[in-house]
């Protein structure tokens, strides 16, 4: 297998992106707001498995396609770069929409099986993760040395690692602190704030990636 030669490069961008609080972030949190944190364990186990799930059918649409066309390769870049700018306007714009929903899970304690589901489809349908596995992820791949979809299927599975450390973290953290944070929906809604901008900053560095190899072509 093909080691991209910018990982390290690549794990710090990865972690830029799983770090910003956007839907796989904030549903872990309202689960360990709500139930604590041992559903909020559950939930992050199930969310980096559909994560995983996503990046592997990513991999495998994309990966021969941008082998092959530097074209795609170029949309790709403004078009995800785009649309992160795009998801982070709207979080930004909707936190207070978002921030309530966080505290407002309802129903019963679900159990495991519960748990995973419901965070595998978040992960499998987050658009933030979509985004990147299509726009970000291929920038790190050494597409001359070939193998593109083994190195994305690599670089999908590390993202997954990290992000399962990550939002386990989160959901650990919230549920220590579940009282505190749902005592003000303020905190929830900044926290959303943060990742929208992170988003943003995200999107205008792809397109501006994009514009450099448009100068240097």
């Amino acid at each position: 297998m093909v080691i991209p030669s910018r990982i390290f490069e690549y794990i710090v961008a990865a972690m830029i992106i799983i770090l910003a609080p956007g839907p796989s972030v904030l549903f872990v949190i309202a689960r360990a707001i709500a139930w604590g944190r041992k559903i909020a364990v559950y939930t992050v186990a199930g969310n980096v498995t559909g994560a995983f799930f996503l990046s592997s059918l990513v991999a495998f649409g994309l990966g021969p396609i941008l082998s092959r066309s530097h074209l795609a390769y170029s949309a790709v870049q403004w078009g995800g770069g785009g649309y992160l700018v795009y998801l982070g306007i709207t979080a930004i714009r909707a936190r207070k929409i978002h921030a309530a929903d966080m505290r407002n899970q309802g129903g019963s304690i679900p159990n495991f099986w519960r748990s995973v589901r419901d965070g595998f489809w978040v992960g499998a349908l987050n658009p933030k993760g979509l985004v990147f596995y299509a726009a970000v992820l291929p920038q790190f791949v050494d597409i001359e040395r070939g193998q593109v979809t083994s190195q994305l299927l690599l670089l999908g599975a590390l993202f997954s690692l990290l992000a399962f450390i990550s939002d386990g973290s989160w959901g650990l953290l919230a549920g220590t602190a579940r009282a505190w944070l749902a005592s003000d929906e303020k905190r929830l809604e900044n926290l959303r704030a943060v990742g929208g901008i992170v988003m943003i900053t995200l999107g205008l560095l792809v397109i501006a990636s994009a514009v450099r190899d448009l100068i240097t072509t």
